[in-house]
């Protein structure tokens, strides 16, 4: 196999790998609420937005010594840890206690930011200028395969329950465990690239495990002390870069969304007693047509490349029509206190007759325009900090996840129509800031091949 076939094999098991990863995880952290309340123990005192809020934040803070971490034992190690980690979290839910809920909350939000971190690492170095747009793609779409598969399981297993049993609790989470762990030993298979197939790789030697093969038992302290700081002190840097400040709007109205697709609008559907006795199995099944739009953005927009005539903008710009087209149906659709609904759900009617068929087109809406925004920031974030990747990406995920974790602080409190109004003000802002950034790309760089998704 050449070297170009080597790197996009390596993108394909990293995508499968992230895959299994986040059936279990993200399906988790969509029924998390439901299931919590539904739980029989009286000694158990916890929330699901609560608990995100938490994995968010501490995510937001770690991404500052994320690029350290993959600096000393490489990105390969550092996600397969990392998964390890994200199984725990899961694995918790068979028996929870408060306490295991929090401090689980706690340590795996560290290992969300090194596991990011390394991600966008891998991603890059196994990635051109001509193919970072084609392999985002790629890996976005295996990624959100997560969504359709988890989500599926949990709407046939749960069909027809109005109220989560222990047993339903307990053999949904062991599943997903087994699952999670499947995707953390994936990444033992990615391969190293060649050299020729990453031009730039000696910009990126800081980040990558030559020396953990070549001399694995070495002890060289001041050397990896070095690393460590030198990265850590890079995504300071680039933390303020005019390019990284102009993205950071587009990156934080992504963590808002995230938030709400992957935890508020499934706990919304499962609220609605107009729903009937199905609400609780929709959860599931809104998050299968999330992943479906995740899916087709990203294979439409990563895969098929229709859109390096016209660059970026034109994507971004879609997703932005598509999220408020998927708010404004969702304010009319979904009775306002449904985010924070006692488990017997809402009686309150929203401004039309609920609908089962308008709440799904949403979810599809919803994961579109998500991939639309996605898919253009990992490009973009690995175009213009290639030889800085790891750096970049931790300042990524660290805007992302501050916000997220503020979401799902106040969905605890505030009413659905709140919610969408803050994501409708923040996605403009954020767009306008993307075409900003994208000119700025494009005109500092006239001479390169400049290639997009």
């Amino acid at each position: 196999m050449g070297p170009e076939g080597k790197t996009l094999l390596n993108i394909i098991i990293l995508g499968f790998g992230f895959m299994f990863m986040f059936t279990a995880f993200q399906t988790c952290g969509n029924i998390e609420q439901t299931v919590i309340k539904s739980f029989n123990s009286t000694e158990f005192h916890g929330s699901g937005y609560t608990s995100m809020a938490i994995i968010y934040g501490v995510f937001s803070a770690s991404n500052l010594i994320a690029p350290s971490v993959v600096a000393v034992i490489g990105p390969q190690l550092s996600m397969f840890f990392s998964g390890l980690v994200y199984s725990g979290y899961i694995a918790m839910f068979i028996h929870p206690y408060t306490w295991s809920f929090y401090t689980a909350s706690v340590v795996v939000g560290i290992a969300a930011a090194i596991l990011w971190t390394a991600q966008g690492n891998l991603l890059t170095i196994n990635s051109t200028d001509a193919t970072i747009g084609r392999n985002s793609g790629i890996f976005w779409a295996l990624l959100q395969f997560s969504l359709f598969f988890g989500n599926m399981y949990i709407y046939f297993a749960w069909h027809g329950h109005v109220h989560i049993s222990d047993k339903d609790r307990q053999t949904v989470f062991i599943s997903l465990t087994v699952i999670s762990l499947v995707g953390s030993f994936l990444f033992f298979l990615i391969q190293k690239p060649e050299p020729e197939a990453t031009p730039s790789e000696a910009s990126e030697s800081l980040l990558q495990t030559e020396s953990t093969e070549s001399a694995p038992i070495i002890i060289a302290t001041p050397g990896l002390g070095s690393q460590a700081l030198d990265a850590f002190k890079k995504a300071l840097q680039l933390s303020v870069t005019k390019e990284m400040l102009l993205l950071s709007i587009s990156i934080a109205y992504t963590g808002l969304e995230l938030t709400f697709y992957s935890g508020v609008y499934g706990t919304c559907i499962g609220a609605m007693t107009q729903f009937g006795n199905d609400a609780k199995s929709l959860i599931g099944l809104s998050g299968i047509f999330i992943g479906l739009g995740e899916i087709l953005g990203g294979g439409v927009f990563g895969m098929l490349n229709k859109c390096n005539r016209f660059g970026r903008n034109p994507v971004v710009l879609l997703g932005l029509i598509t999220h408020f087209v998927a708010f404004y149906l969702i304010f009319l659709n979904i009775a306002s206190d449904a985010p924070i609904a006692p488990e017997e759900g809402t009686h309150l009617q929203a401004y039309i007759t609920p609908s089962v068929e308008v709440a799904l087109l949403c979810s599809f809406l919803l994961g579109l325009g998500d991939s639309c925004f996605n898919t253009q920031l990992l490009s973009i974030v690995g175009f213009m900090f290639r030889e800085d990747s790891a750096p970049a990406f931790a300042v990524f995920k660290f805007v992302q996840s501050i916000t997220a974790a503020l979401a799902f602080f106040y969905s605890n409190y505030l009413l659905l129509h709140w919610q969408l109004l803050i994501m409708v003000v923040v996605g403009f802002l954020g767009t306008l800031s993307f075409f900003v950034a994208e000119w700025v790309v494009v005109s500092s760089r006239r001479d390169t091949d400049y290639d997009n998704i």
